[in-house]
């Protein structure tokens, strides 16, 4: 079936931080109502990690072209007695008017290097920072394990399990399209199987098992509804036990002219019970049975199974994912860059931001990225290199090219991009990434800009 169009807002209007609010009616009070540009970055790579994957532009977008207050918003905002009633028909008449520039979905990038850049007049800009921040950083996350988890499989089947526990059923639908996006295969999540165009796929649960009176009944009774291609739960009890029910029942479906699909592995040593799964399978004569595992799995145990020649098909791969266990969030951050056309700077200790709307530039060499480089946005193009990040909205709508961008496009697109970064940058032990400059413009006016600050603050200090 073909994945359903967005046909309702990503977020409501009040999903955001009361601080957007405030800042904004203090905008108001002043004002203040110039073209802004903020930046939204990640500043340091997860232990282990050699790159990030750029995801959740798609939602961004929905959410920016369907942002309206509604009467019962503006109610609530009255009655919190903090806001004036004409910034309340300011916000009731509001709607996003800005530009983004962003790197699009399955695009890898690594810290400092902006995934999206907004420039809007500041009062929006600034509203959509909690939403915008939000979609980009849980897709990222895991979009990125995901693609870890792909490169350690090696080609076998991957099906996301997490759904039920993620932090939540949004979480769980944008666990299941991000980790399709970096190449899974299926999802278990049925919701996001209809919603994105995902295949879906599953096996069966212990509880069926338990329900009946021992494990051949309950494979029988399954075999009965799905003669063909069905895979077999083994471990309620005893795993290899189970494999042997499980073959003696792939023996009477092949008697009657169809084929067990094959059996599933949840606990204990997943390596060594599929050693033994695959010889009393085959003992059978049922070679053709996949042996699928799941169970704790992220991509350090898929990469065990694999380097060990374990003869696994396909890894069910839940939790770990779906909360990004060893990296459960980033240091990102949405930052104003640039105001009424002037270029601004942050300089907090270990904080400190790179001013003004820049441009990312990819250099490859033999289709490998060799190193990226941060510019100021209207620096000239730097010979033989790729510009990353791409305008994908105007006025406040989004472009032709990304209206009829769809996750298969960015699928492949990851995978592109993943094939293009060094072997040293994949690896998930010890990764080293490209290098990422930043032009001597644009250091000449960070530069700048901080010795103004800093003389500023002496001549203050000094008053």
């Amino acid at each position: 079936m073909a994945p359903q169009s967005a046909t309702v807002p990503a977020a409501p209007a009040l999903l955001l931080d009361l601080y957007e609010l405030t800042i904004a009616q203090s905008y108001f009070d002043h004002g203040m109502h110039a073209p802004a540009t903020f930046s939204l970055f990640a500043r340091h790579l997860p232990p282990g990690w050699g790159y990030f994957v750029a995801a959740g532009l798609d939602d961004v977008l929905t959410y920016l072209e369907t942002l309206a207050f509604d009467a019962g918003d503006l109610d609530y905002l009255r009655s919190t007695g903090l806001f004036t009633e004409p910034f309340l028909a300011l916000l009731g008449r509001l709607r996003f008017t800005g530009s983004v520039r962003a790197l699009e979905e399955g695009t890898v990038f690594f810290p400092n290097e902006p995934v999206l850049e907004v420039t809007a007049p500041i009062i929006e800009a600034q509203i959509v920072e909690t939403v915008v921040f939000n979609q980009v950083h849980l897709q990222t996350i895991i979009a990125s394990k995901a693609a870890r988890c792909v490169e350690a499989a090696q080609g076998q089947r991957l099906v996301d399990f997490s759904l039920r526990r993620t932090h939540g059923t949004d979480a769980g639908l944008k666990v299941a399209r991000c980790a399709y996006l970096a190449g899974f295969d299926a999802t278990s999540n049925v919701l996001a199987a209809q919603r994105y165009g995902i295949p879906p796929a599953g096996t069966m649960a212990h509880s069926y098992v338990r329900a009946f009176p021992d494990e051949t009944a309950a494979f029988r009774a399954f075999a009965e509804t799905y003669p063909d291609g069905t895979i077999l739960l083994v471990d309620t009890y005893d795993t290899l036990e189970g494999t042997r029910q499980a073959a003696r029942v792939g023996r009477e479906l092949a008697a009657a002219g169809h084929h067990l699909g094959g059996v599933r592995l949840d606990s204990g040593d997943l390596v060594a019970l599929s050693f033994d799964a695959r010889r009393i399978l085959d003992e059978a004569g049922l070679c053709d049975a996949t042996i699928f595992v799941s169970g704790s799995l992220d991509e350090h145990e898929i990469a065990r199974a694999v380097t060990s020649q374990a003869p696994i098909d396909g890894f069910g791969v839940g939790s770990r994912l779906g909360v990004s266990a060893d990296a459960p969030y980033l240091d990102m951050a949405y930052k104003l860059v640039a105001d009424a056309g002037e270029p601004t700077l942050k300089l907090s200790a270990g904080k400190a931001t790179w001013p003004g709307p820049k441009q990312v530039w990819r250099i490859c060499q033999g289709g490998i990225i060799t190193q990226d480089w941060i510019t100021r946005l209207d620096e000239p193009p730097i010979p033989e290199a790729e510009p990353l990040l791409v305008p994908v909205m105007q006025q406040g709508k989004r472009l032709t090219e990304q209206t009829e961008e769809t996750l298969a496009t960015a699928r492949v697109r990851l995978r592109r991009e993943v094939a293009a970064l060094p072997a040293t940058c994949r690896r998930l032990a010890g990764p080293e990434s490209p290098a990422v400059h930043f032009s001597p413009a644009l250091i000449q006016v960070r530069e700048r800009l901080a010795s103004h600050i800093v003389r500023g603050l002496g001549q203050t200090a000094a008053a």
